[in-house]
């Protein structure tokens, strides 16, 4: 297997006998080392200046030695960018066809397969590596011995391992001794990079770890002296008293006593001495609030960054409140779902199917695309539902039980309708409802007659306008019962409604339908 007709994003043709095999492997005097020494250790603000200005000029390692310095040190920053990586991690994959066709169904099965292997249980979260460190590379190792191209395993490769071009700052090169200046490039079909946009600008720059490094410095500091606060302070203070006439060998007793009484907690004196324990802290000013104070400020920051939110990590709010939040803000989520979708897409989805069918003409690959839940307020829901049914909405069971989250019951496969409860319908809607039904009700039984047609049709056309017949009629019935405080003041002033009450449009229209409905019949026994 050499040089195919596949060809990579750069254009050339894919070498194929180099991805059976490992190429950016660790070594132990090479470029590749597989540890680094501690950068954090004793790091003094001027240092982390210069660590963090070399590595947007091209010497990035002490600044990713310092990413994994951070995650190991700052207890805080390791869980809530934990949380963040598992956040995605821990979404569902689907994976969409190009089409119906066939073939376009085919490629998505072999994706659906790679995907749903044991080796790619840890794929996303291990890119996702990248929020820290502003890249991620998993290495393929492909495998042939099937006569399929398969990717048997995903590994994580050391971001030290490589460096970005001196020229642009934009192109990831692998670090090589053949090559000790300018690096190799990437090969294509063999590397996934995934690189998160946290912010515009050069890619070394969008990484969590150069806010987390400042966070780090900051604590170091503050604990440091917290720590010798406590030591100083945290004790109480051996006060040791002689009278005026104590002698130089009275004071060498009381002094070898207080020191050895911190030790020993016993000691022989004199009646004429006494030691007294003064509680420092109380004079402490406060002191040893203000480096927990500091320290929590810093969390809260780096909480804000991460997640987006601090109410489920900091501020310890109510179950509610963290639904709202949930552990990673959604737009954050939904955004990062998106570019992991993306990487895969580009380096995993195209290598894998133009390896295995060829470069024939292709209209379109398969997509991954990781599904972020929308989370609903579903009380609202049933509120809205509580309200609208009754008043004629149609709305299937089987959305609303997959809203709420409840399984469909039985094997029943009819389209089923909510329907309001009886006596929960308003009279607008039972009136409409009942005029509906004796509509039908009346037709059936005109068909019967053979009348079908003719009655119907005059039925309709006197229904068509009930409401505007009725208004004069109910308005003034609507306007007596709101201005009664009482049932009996209502029925005691109904009576004098008569003088209000207009029926001229319903009595002409009842007058002008019997009449038609007279001459229809009898029009209908003539010819019977």
């Amino acid at each position: 297997m050499g040089e195919s007709r596949i060809v990579g994003p750069d254009g050339q043709p894919i070498r194929k006998n180099d991805l059976t095999r490992e190429i950016a492997t660790p070594s132990m005097e090479g470029v590749r080392r597989a540890w680094f020494e501690s950068v954090a250790t004793g790091m003094t603000p001027f240092e982390l200046a210069e660590i963090l200005d070399s590595a947007v000029i091209g010497d990035a390692d002490r600044f990713l030695t310092l990413a994994e310095d951070v995650e190991e040190r700052d207890q805080h920053y390791l869980g809530v960018l934990g949380s963040r990586k598992r956040a995605l991690s821990g979404l569902e994959i689907l994976v969409e066809a190009k089409s119906d066709a066939p073939e376009h169904q085919k490629h998505a099965d072999l994706v659906r397969d790679v995907m749903s292997s044991p080796s790619a249980e840890d794929l996303v979260e291990d890119l996702q590596d990248a929020l820290g460190k502003s890249y991620a590379v998993s290495e393929i190792d492909w495998d042939t011995s099937e006569r399929q191209w398969w990717p048997k395993g995903f590994i994580a490769r050391d971001q030290r391992w490589f460096f970005w071009d001196r020229e642009t700052h934009r192109e990831l090169r692998l670090k090589d001794i053949a090559a000790p200046v300018e690096g190799l490039a990437l090969q294509p079909f063999k590397f996934l990079l995934h690189r998160p946009r946290i912010k515009s600008g050069l890619p070394i720059r969008n990484a969590y770890a150069r806010v987390g490094g400042f966070g780090l410095l900051c604590k170091l500091l503050a604990l440091t002296d917290w720590m010798a606060f406590a030591e100083v302070f945290g004790m109480p203070l051996r006060l040791g008293r002689y009278g005026p006439n104590a002698s130089r060998d009275d004071v060498a007793v009381l002094k070898r006593a207080v020191a050895n009484i911190g030790s020993d907690a016993a000691a022989v004196l004199p009646d004429s001495m006494r030691i007294e324990f003064v509680d420092a802290m109380k004079g402490a000013g406060g002191g040893a609030d203000v480096f927990e104070r500091l320290c929590d400020y810093l969390d809260k920051q780096t909480s804000k960054v991460i997640l987006g939110q601090t109410m489920t990590t900091d501020n310890g709010g109510s179950l509610a409140q963290a639904k709202v939040h949930n552990d990673v803000r959604l737009d954050i989520l939904a955004s990062d779902a998106k570019g992991m979708g993306q990487t895969l897409n580009r380096d995993l989805v195209r290598p894998l199917i133009d390896l295995n069918f060829g470069v024939q003409p292709r209209n379109g690959y398969p997509r991954i695309v990781i599904k972020v839940p929308k989370f609903e307020d579903t009380k609202l829901l049933v509120e809205s539902l509580r309200v609208l049914v009754p008043m004629g909405l149609e709305v299937e069971q089987s959305v609303v039980r997959d809203k709420l989250g409840l399984p469909d019951p039985g094997n029943s496969k009819s389209v089923k309708l909510l329907r309001a409860p009886a006596g929960q319908v308003p009279a607008e809607v039972a009136l409409n409802q009942a005029l509906a039904q004796n509509q039908a009700l009346r037709r059936a039984l005109n068909a019967a007659d053979g009348r079908g047609d003719e009655l119907d049709k005059l039925v309709d056309a006197g229904l068509s306008d009930w409401q505007a017949q009725m208004e004069p009629i109910l308005s003034p019935i609507e306007r007596l019962a709101a201005d009664c405080s009482s049932a009996d003041e209502f029925l005691a002033r109904l009576p004098s409604l008569g003088e209000v009450i207009d029926t001229t449009a319903l009595q002409a229209a009842l007058a002008t339908k019997t009449f038609e409905a007279r001459g229809l019949g009898d029009g209908t026994d003539l010819l019977g």
